[in-house]
C-alpha cells in the first residue's frame, strides 16, 4: 500500500519554527521527487518546495525562500521541511505528494504528482 504521511504540525507563534516530515512507503522512493504544498482556508493549494533526489535540487516558492529548507533521507524514506521564521499567512495544511524523477515539467504542477498525504495542520498565530 501506498503511503505518504505528513507529521509535525502544529500551533506556534510567529516568528517560531516546526519542522515536517514526510515519511513514504509502498513505492520506490528513489524513483521519486519529493514536493511540499499548502492549502490555506478559501485558497488554492500551492507549491511550497521540491527536492530531487537524483541531482539533489530543490526550489522554493517566493514567500518562502530564505526561511524554509527541505532534505531529504533516502535511507529512511523521508523528507523534511524545516520551517522558521513563520509568519501567520504560513497557515495551512501542509501536504508531501510525489511525483516521478524523470518529470521535467513545473514542480508545482500538481497533477504530475502520482501520490498526496493526508496532510498536517500547521497555525501561526499572531
Amino acid at each position: 500500500e501506498v503511503q505518504l504521511v505528513e507529521s509535525g504540525g502544529g500551533l506556534v507563534q510567529a516568528g517560531g519554527s516546526l519542522r515536517l516530515s514526510c515519511a513514504a512507503s509502498g513505492f520506490a522512493f528513489h524513483e521519486y521527487a519529493i514536493g511540499w504544498f499548502r492549502q490555506a482556508p478559501g485558497k488554492e493549494r500551492e507549491g511550497v518546495s521540491y527536492i530531487r533526489g537524483s541531482d539533489g535540487s530543490t526550489y522554493y516558492e517566493d514567500s518562502v525562500t530564505g526561511r524554509f529548507a527541505i532534505s531529504s533521507d533516502n535511507a529512511k524514506n523521508t523528507v523534511s521541511l524545516q520551517m522558521n521564521s513563520l509568519k501567520p499567512e504560513d497557515t495551512a495544511v501542509y501536504y508531501c505528494a510525489a511525483t516521478p524523477m524523470w518529470y521535467s515539467g513545473s514542480w508545482t504542477n500538481q497533477p504530475e504528482y502520482d501520490y498526496w498525504g493526508q496532510g498536517t495542520q500547521v497555525t501561526v498565530s499572531s
